[in-house]
């Protein structure tokens, strides 16, 4: 990618501070836009195709018969992503099983941390639905909700920090990253405030939200969460530019399968002043995500649709069946008691039903036990599952091919 001929002035400065008897420099990025400014022209063409995978994507999800499952199943499918990247040990479907209140062989503190993503982010979903800004009040709320539980809880949630942070290493003498000292965090942060507010706006909004994930992250504003807040950052953005009328785009999947190359572009940005590099990754990821979020609606629209017309071939037994179904694609993982009490129906008539549906080879027993069962809608799990497997605990509930998640930065 071609960039600019003089870039020093994109470049930050360092300050040079004291750390445990050792001189450590710290970065202060400039503020953004960069300058000189971006040389868009060479990817207008690939702009525009990640704008058009965001419309077909925004198209489709209008047209759901249950946009809201939709985004209840997407929103969790990202916590765990995001969580992974920090190395929590939690899949799609451990969040599942915690949030029934069914946790055999979860480890609770991984867990309580995506759970506790699940809640920040719906809380600033709901904040920017009632034209609350997106500012710095906003992400310290969110953060605040982010560390309310699990690890980071002990981390000050909420605040910015006042103390010096790094990235790598075991201190910041040998840190691949140090951001900058903490008298420096509320001017970087105050100046990308005005950033994400300024008039008018001349940057196509997928610029502006890659820009401002990457400043985000090098400010490090937080001693804990960064990296999750910076990714839920740009669905937020995104949101509050009406480009994604629901929040269902997220780069987590893209990040982890890429991160080598993705942290390699945010230092290139911060030692060469490369944003176009950085720019074009960003925009492949978003037409890529785009794409496979769009692949993966019409996948469980398709496998929804043919168990349903599968069931109605069974009768009168279907009426009791089709509801317990309905109930499996909010909750894919189940037990009798629960659902009973649920769907306000007896528990011999859901045990009836699931009988009907593991005989259809809709739903599979996973525990081989007579009491405490759990029934698991797997083909449906199976998609949602894809990219957040890890490797299977004792006790855990088997749902697929499993990866290991690995923590690359640390926080």
């Amino acid at each position: 990618m071609a960039m600019p001929t003089k870039t020093k002035s994109r470049l930050g400065t360092y300050v040079v501070r004291s750390f445990q008897d050792e001189s450590v420099r710290a970065y202060v990025p400039p503020p953004l836009p960069p300058d000189p400014p971006l040389a868009l022209q060479p990817l207008l063409p690939l702009l525009e195709q990640a704008n058009q995978a965001l419309g077909r994507l925004d198209g489709l999800a209008s047209i759901l018969p249950d946009p809201s499952l939709f985004i209840y199943l997407y929103v969790r499918k990202e916590a765990v992503l995001s969580s992974q990247i920090e190395g929590t040990q939690s899949s799609f479907a451990d969040l599942v099983l915690f949030e029934n209140a069914e946790t055999p062989g979860v480890r609770l503190e991984d867990v309580q941390e995506v759970s506790s993503y699940v809640a920040a982010m719906n809380h600033g979903l709901r904040r920017l639905r009632k034209d609350f800004p997106l500012s710095l009040r906003l992400m310290r709320e969110i953060h605040n909700v982010l560390l309310s539980k699990g690890r980071g809880s002990e981390k000050h949630p909420g605040e910015f920090r006042t103390t010096q942070n790094w990235i790598g290493g075991t201190r910041p003498g040998n840190a691949a990253f140090v951001p900058p000292p903490p008298e420096k965090v509320m001017e970087c942060m105050a100046a990308l405030e005005k950033f994400l507010h300024r008039e008018p706006e001349d940057l196509p909004i997928l610029v502006k939200a890659a820009l401002v994930h990457v400043q985000f992250e090098t400010i490090h504003p937080f001693l804990d969460g960064n990296g999750r807040l910076g990714r839920l950052l740009i669905t937020l953005l995104l949101c509050v530019a009406s480009i994604l009328r629901e929040p269902i785009l997220y780069l987590s999947l893209y990040f982890k399968m890429n991160r080598q190359k993705y942290y390699e572009l945010l230092d290139r940005v911060r030692t060469h002043g490369d944003w176009e590099t950085w720019l074009e990754f960003f925009l492949m990821g978003v037409r890529e995500t785009a794409q496979q979020t769009a692949d993966t609606s019409r996948q469980i629209l398709d496998l929804i649709e043919g168990d349903r017309r599968r069931i109605e071939q069974l009768g009168r037994p279907a009426v009791s069946v089709l509801r317990v179904h309905q109930h499996l694609q909010r909750k894919p993982i189940i037990t009798i008691p629960a659902t009973a009490k649920e769907l306000s129906l007896s528990a011999p008539t859901v045990a009836k039903a699931l009988q009907h549906m593991v005989k259809l080879g809709l739903v599979r027993e996973t525990t081989g036990k007579q009491r405490h069962r759990l029934f698991t809608y797997h083909r449906y799990l199976n998609i949602l599952n894809e990219g957040t497997e890890i490797p299977r605990r004792e006790g855990s509930v088997s749902t697929g091919t499993s990866r290991p998640a690995v923590r690359e930065q640390l926080e």
